[in-house]
């Protein structure tokens, strides 16, 4: 396997986790189980881990992909902006969530505030892992683009605008 391929069997699982925590937490506070909020915490924790290593290979697989023909880097550096952004958030989700467990085995007062903070950033990193996603798929997807709707300009095309001007 290369970087590219390590990249693309990674990076899904930073996407995922977050709608695994949140299901979990909500079932938690549903529950009202601390056992299920602290397994919520724990995949916000294996989120953040995931990030970490989903960043370490894009970081290789940008270096192979630059090398192939038919890739623009403009889209790259998008998705490398916004993976920075969600890395940012993924890892106080995580930070968040290793203090919240470890408060609610040590039965703090606080445990419970974290495990309330902890859903709406969850939701947060949810958002951006969503972003970071969609900018990644549209480097090899031009399918999935903002401009792939759009009719590719052509020599005639470009006559038949011409004329209408």
């Amino acid at each position: 396997m290369n970087a590219a391929h390590w990249h693309l069997a990674l990076n899904h699982l930073p996407l995922i986790l977050p709608i695994a925590g949140l299901l979990v937490l909500g079932v938690g506070f549903f529950t009202k189980s601390e056992v299920v909020k602290r397994t919520a915490l724990f995949l916000f924790v294996v989120c953040a881990l995931s990030t970490l290593a989903a960043m370490r290979s894009g970081e290789e697989a940008e270096e192979f992909v630059e090398e192939l023909a038919g890739f623009s880097h403009d889209f790259i550096h998008e998705h490398e902006e916004a993976a920075e952004r969600f890395a940012l958030v993924a890892y106080a989700l995580g930070a968040l969530s290793l203090v919240g467990l470890w408060a609610s085995y040590k039965r703090k007062g606080f445990a419970r505030a974290i495990f309330i903070a902890a859903f709406p950033l969850a939701v947060v990193a949810l958002w951006m892992g969503r972003e970071t996603g969609t900018s990644g798929g549209e480097i090899r997807h031009t399918e999935i683009r903002e401009t792939a709707n759009q009719t590719p300009a052509t020599p005639e095309t470009q006559e038949a605008e011409a004329e209408h001007e």
